[in-house]
């Protein structure tokens, strides 16, 4: 039994015992079961009591490893079940066109989970390294995991979907603290506290278990303070009315000649509704006009059919210049006014690899999932945009709500966030509620409202508070109505510092933890 599991008391302590001794495949299924129990605890389950047996069950298996490699082989098999089961949605996507893709899937997923499990290898490899035991042992873990989950926001275009810090995202109130240090500063204290049982030490244990509780009290405060949902002075313009329009077009079928019309025609139709409903803003999703709108003057003569007096048609489309071997596209945002012109247009900046280019094409004999066989082009990088009858507005494509700190423009501060996507490549699975949750962080990170129009779901309006103000759920066809909430006086502190803050405090606790006395008797 390890020297940690021998210094703690009852059940624990034995529980501790038998898994750091764990040897052989056992080891490695355990490893992998923790990371399982720790997706349970993400949308769109948000079983956060998961966590308390996913962490300290990994420092305990940890405490059993013997050499560097065994410490990150730990780590690894925890990924590979942890990002497994958090990206198995993944595989919807290639079954739009299972005949070319389905063969994928396997392969595809097994993959991802062994690839992103390095990231949680490297995490059990540093705390490993640091040679510390007990509650130094779980400041450095929960610092190595934080600050890992940063890096996979950056390698290789990045992907940071998922962190730990979205556990939360069931309510508004222990959001809050993402206004300070973002995303990641929420993962740390998730971490930390979940972990920190498998210090065997109850004083330490229910200090950290305090850290959640005291962020929920102070979210629970600052709502408090803030105006009133529908209150006037919550609203960004009293005269702006948004219909938001998730017309749920199956993606197997988005691009068939045969049903293009069609699609527009319900376009069209649920446009109307919202024209009816006097609203002053049509929204349509992601690559919702199955056409290339910008030159078509017949197409813009009819969108501007559904286009308010005084107001603007927001729709997804294909955007191309040249022709042949020349041809370039871009994934973009249009703002249509009353007469059928383009007055603003915003080019998506960051592309999905694999889905919307393809990074290896010179070695891999496969196009792109999107359709056609030509990469995307990516746009400048977040920008703001003047929209008839509305205030600035912050564009996002797709799973570019996902990046912290990189969703609004900093030379020209919108008033508020609009996050276009086709979540129906992932159909009925978690990864829209994942999504979702990412993008209401986003909201309270930056202090700004955020308008969410999604083709299949999850559609929604979420204030500068991350409060949900309107939705409309997953796999349903409608209009949402709903008023633009107000953006906060001015920038959040993490508006302003971006993940500083939380890089400095995942640095406060790896000193903390690591003993750097060295020879000397480590503290508990």
């Amino acid at each position: 039994m390890s020297a940690l599991a021998r210094r703690g008391p009852g059940g624990l302590a034995r529980l501790a015992g038998r898994a750091a001794d764990a040897r052989g495949w056992r080891r490695a299924a355990l490893a992998a079961c923790l990371g399982v129990a720790a997706t349970a605890a993400l949308p769109p389950i948000y079983g956060l009591p998961f966590l308390l047996v996913a962490f300290p069950g990994l420092v305990w298996l940890l405490d059993g490893a013997r050499t560097a490699r065994a410490a990150f082989a730990v780590g690894w098999y925890f990924g590979v079940g942890h990002f497994g089961t958090g990206f198995y949605w993944i595989a919807n996507a290639l079954l739009t066109d299972p005949e070319r893709y389905g063969w994928m899937v396997p392969f595809v997923i097994a993959g991802l989970a062994a690839g992103f499990a390095i990231f949680t290898g490297l995490v059990t490899l540093l705390v490993f390294l640091s040679r510390t035991e007990g509650v130094r042992r779980v400041l450095v873990f929960a610092a190595a995991w934080t600050a890992v989950e940063w890096l996979r926001g950056w390698i290789l275009t990045g992907f940071p979907w998922n962190p730990i810090g979205n556990v939360w995202a069931f309510d508004a109130a222990p959001l809050q603290l993402a206004a300070l240090t973002g995303v990641y500063g929420l993962t740390l204290i998730t971490v930390a506290a979940a972990a920190m049982p498998a210090a065997l030490r109850r004083v330490p244990v229910l200090i950290a278990l305090a850290l959640p509780l005291v962020a929920l009290v102070g979210g629970a405060v600052r709502l408090a303070q803030a105006e009133p949902e529908g209150a006037p002075r919550s609203l960004a313009a009293p005269s702006v009315r948004l219909a938001i329009v998730q017309p749920n077009v199956a993606q197997e079928g988005k691009w068939d000649d045969a049903s293009r019309r069609t699609n527009l025609e319900k376009l069209l139709a649920l446009g109307g509704q919202g024209l009816r409903g006097r609203a002053t803003h049509i929204v349509f999703p992601e690559t919702a006009v199955p056409y290339v709108v910008a030159g078509n003057e017949p197409l813009l003569r009819v969108l501007a059919s559904v286009v308010p007096l005084g107001g603007a048609l927001l729709t997804g489309a294909i955007r191309a210049e040249g022709q042949g071997e020349s041809l370039r596209l871009w994934n973009s945002l249009h703002a249509i006014d009353p007469a059928g012109r383009i007055v603003a247009t915003y080019d998506k900046a960051h592309l999905v690899p694999f889905g919307e280019y393809m990074p290896l094409r010179g070695i891999l004999p496969i196009d792109k999932l999107a359709y056609g066989a030509v990469d995307y082009s990516a746009g400048p990088g977040p920008r703001t945009l003047a929209v008839p009858g509305a205030p600035p507005v912050g564009p996002l494509i797709c799973y570019e709500a996902i990046f912290p700190g990189a969703v609004a423009d900093p030379a020209a501060r919108p008033a508020w966030l609009l996050n276009v996507t086709n979540d129906a490549w992932f159909g009925l699975s978690s990864g829209p509620h994942q999504h979702f949750a990412s993008a209401r962080l986003r909201a309270v990170e930056e202090g700004l409202p955020l308008v969410r129009a999604a083709n299949t779901g999850i559609s929604g309006v979420i204030d500068a508070y991350g409060r949900v103000t309107a939705r409309l759920g997953l796999g349903r066809e409608g209009v949402l109505h709903a008023a633009l909430p107000a953006a906060l006086g001015g920038p959040t502190v993490f508006g302003r510092a971006g993940n500083l803050i939380a890089l400095v405090l995942v640095a406060a606790c790896a000193v903390c933890g690591i003993d750097w006395r060295r020879g000397k008797k480590t503290l508990p």
